[in-house]
């Protein structure tokens, strides 16, 4: 008899739950009246991943290592995943986890075997700042929406900075770097330059003020590097391993830690970019990506009513591109209800209820689950470091029955390697030689800082060669030869390359 069998009545149907016939990966065993009981799996169908879902916890519960499990059986089955590190001690997957007294505890409990293995990874670093290929992006492609929000920038400043790039876009000035920015803002308000947006709005002296020493300031951070070329291609986290595994994409963050808005922004440009690109699959046997969004309370922090809406709209129409996105907090109070209801896959780790409001967000967490068997308020307190309640989709769609589970350790190393060890990883990465070396061509600033050439019809007749007699070109001929309609096609011809395929956040989409 099977230890599934002698469970009681409710703990086997919570148990038959989450017995799916396909691929799936396997989180751990069930806990029922204070004890584990490893014949009782607790898993998450692999064709669900694109549902989204939600990790969450206190400090110290085990969210990391959640992380780390789930990343690992979604690489061994042939799914990308991009984890964003924010502490520095994600590295470890790509090294083979060290036995000890604990994990060899932990796998008998929970039933099953623990094998030592590493993962195949990929190290990045934010402009390149910390140990990684560097990931860098354009202004251009970057947008208005999230610069916006990484300058702290109001609503009537945000607009303003829109029709800055809308100007940029229309007249071909290409928008690398931070200088090239500040080179569009300083002559829209020259004596020059003033002129250009009066009929579109125009851009106030005092706004044009404001964002120019924002953008100062960001530079006075160190912040110039996150933004040039080359810039980073997020098809690159859609790669397998010659064996057939996914690729960790492991995003170092310890370096910018301390400038959370950054970071949690460029995950969503990052996002938002892989929404452009990736064709429409609908539903999958397995998803094409999958894509960890730690610190999520950051990227809602101080947002405005239109960033999470275009968030909202970006994470309910990504799932259809095979891209799962998961958001890891503290609590699902972090997370907007409009976000939290498309998370069709949770991992509760144990809350602190030591302040009143802890209780309150207790209370409100116990009433986003299903209803339980369990008495979740007691439950969510009293859980152990690796231990969660979960509830995910079952393979038609339906969620399962909240199972209080003791979660299995990861196989690979279980902390970070050293920074050398980083290092030589970096370097023996096939694109350290697309990204490890910044490019400045010419852009806006360049196009700006020039002198105006003499119009081509300037020059003097009598410099062209003699014509040789010919039949007299047609009007159409004529009117396509001119360059008053090559000014206008290529105005067109931009306008349709980047303003109109701007996303949601005002990404623009990327030409390969």
């Amino acid at each position: 008899m099977s230890d599934g069998e002698t469970l009681p009545v409710e703990a086997q149907r919570i148990a038959a739950g989450y017995a799916f016939t396909g691929p799936a990966l396997d989180l751990g065993a069930l806990l029922w009246e204070g004890g584990c009981h490893p014949g009782a799996s607790v898993r998450i169908p692999l064709p669900v991943l694109n549902r989204h879902g939600l990790v969450a916890g206190a400090t110290g519960t085990g969210k990391t290592k959640t992380l780390q499990l789930i990343a690992e059986q979604l690489s061994a089955q042939g799914v990308p995943v991009f984890l964003a590190d924010i502490k520095g001690d994600l590295s470890g997957i790509a090294r083979p986890g060290q036995p000890n007294d604990r994990v060899q505890g932990r796998a008998a409990e929970v039933g099953r075997q623990w094998t030592p293995a590493g993962f195949p990874a990929e190290f990045l670093a934010l402009g390149g700042l910390g140990h990684g290929i560097p990931v860098r992006a354009t202004i251009t492609s970057f947008g208005p929406v999230l610069l916006s929000k990484v300058l702290q920038l109001n609503r009537t400043q945000e607009q303003s900075l829109g029709l800055i790039f809308h100007y940029a876009d229309t007249k071909g000035l290409e928008l690398i770097d931070l200088k090239d920015l500040r080179a569009v803002v300083a002559f829209l308000t020259s004596d020059e330059g003033r002129a250009e947006l009066r009929n579109i709005g125009g851009l106030s002296t005092a706004t044009a003020g404001v964002i120019l020493r924002s953008l100062t300031a960001f530079e006075a951070q160190g912040m110039a590097g996150f933004f040039g070329e080359p810039e980073f291609d997020t098809a690159d986290l859609l790669r397998t391993a010659p064996d057939g595994r996914g690729v960790v994409s492991v995003l170092e963050l310890p370096a910018v830690q301390d400038r959370p808005l950054l970071f949690s922004t460029f995950l969503m440009w990052l996002l938002a970019d892989l929404f452009h690109d990736l064709p429409e699959i609908g539903d999958a046997d397995k998803p094409k990506l999958v894509f960890f969004f730690d610190e999520a309370h950051l990227l809602f922090n101080d947002a405005s009513k239109a960033f999470l809406e275009s968030i909202t709209q970006t994470v309910r129409l990504i799932r259809s591109k095979g891209v799962g996105v998961f958001f890891v907090t503290q609590t699902p109070k972090d997370v907007p209800s409009d976000v939290l209801a498309q998370l069709g896959n949770r991992v509760q780790h144990a809350l602190r209820a030591f302040t009143p409001d802890d209780q309150k967000a207790l209370k409100a967490t116990v009433k986003t689950f299903p209803n339980s068997a369990y008495d979740l308020e007691e439950l969510l307190t009293g859980l152990g470091t690796g231990e969660a309640v979960v509830t995910v989709l079952s393979e038609k769609g339906a969620p399962t029955p909240v199972a209080a589970t003791r979660l299995r350790a990861p196989e690979s190393l279980m902390g970070p390697v050293d920074g050398a060890e980083l290092d030589r990883a970096v370097r023996g990465s096939a694109l350290h030689g697309r990204y490890a070396q910044a490019v400045d061509r010419e852009s806006a600033y360049e196009k700006l800082s020039a002198e105006r050439p003499e119009a081509p019809e300037a020059a003097p007749k009598a410099a062209r060669p003699p014509a040789t007699p010919k039949e007299e070109p047609s009007l159409v001929e004529q009117v396509v030869s001119s360059g008053m309609f090559r000014s206008l096609a290529r105005s067109v011809g931009t306008q349709i390359g980047r303003e109109i395929t701007r996303s949601l956040f005002g990404t623009a989409r990327r030409r390969r």
